[in-house]
């Protein structure tokens, strides 16, 4: 007669079992065991989809997730041969998900892809060439934990990017806030010769006016007091 008690008992001890797995790449079944990343792998060729997923699977750090739950995994790993504007559509989706962060392994790409995928939110790139399963995992691994990772020449190509887009929006004409124009360090010569605005104008060819402002945008711009501080600061230099 205890038959009929342990059948209706199975399926509730079933179902803890099952949502206990669940649940399991998102935290530890252990104290002594750390989490699993959850992760989802998105590419258009599905050679390449199997192949990295291959490679996660075996590592028991990684939970890989299907399809159906892929919205919701920690990392997002897009895999491609090219940066084109099918893969940016994806990379700006995954980026408008707050539960996830994206990795882009990838065949090729330049400084101006680069560019393009890290507007995207990507934060971590890695060359398919070298994407063994050791490199996936660090990768993945350090997305988790909010890392950036990039290969060292496309992180001395960004920052050559960046510094050349902070020159730019300094002074379309390539000044930098520590260097001066030719015009600004003749005129400025000419105030350490001790010579007025209008003496200035007629030495340079220029009106009085474009004389004045071309000393004040030196003094806004090296955050100085005056034009005897400009020339100070331009001789310590070697501006001048």
């Amino acid at each position: 007669m205890s038959c009929p008690e342990e059948t209706r008992s199975a399926p509730s001890t079933t179902r803890s079992r099952v949502s206990a797995g669940a649940r399991a790449t998102h935290r530890s079944s252990g104290s002594d065991r750390p989490a699993r990343v959850s992760v989802a792998v998105y590419a258009a060729d599905p050679v390449l989809r199997v192949g990295i997923a291959h490679q996660l699977r075996q590592r028991p750090e990684v939970g890989l997730l299907d399809e159906a739950d892929a919205e919701r995994a920690q990392v997002s790993l897009v895999v491609v041969d090219t940066v084109d504007d099918d893969v940016t559509t994806l990379l700006q989706r995954l980026r408008h998900n707050a539960d996830t962060r994206t990795g882009l392994v990838v065949g090729t790409l330049g400084s101006g892809a680069l560019q393009r995928v890290i507007e995207c939110g990507v934060s971590a790139v890695l060359r398919r060439a070298e994407a063994d399963q050791d490199q996936l995992l660090h990768l993945v691994l350090a997305i988790a934990r909010g890392e950036g990772v990039l290969p060292g020449d496309l992180l001395g190509k960004l920052l050559a990017h960046v510094g050349g887009v902070q020159r730019s929006a300094l002074d379309p004409r390539g000044v930098s806030l520590s260097t001066l124009t030719t015009r600004e360090a003749d005129m400025l010569r000419l105030v350490a010769e001790g010579l007025d605005t209008a003496e200035i104008a007629r030495k340079t060819a220029y009106s009085e006016r474009t004389v004045k402002n071309v000393l004040h945008e030196i003094i806004t711009r090296l955050q100085l007091r005056n034009r005897a501080h400009a020339v100070g600061y331009a001789l310590r230099n070697g501006l001048i």
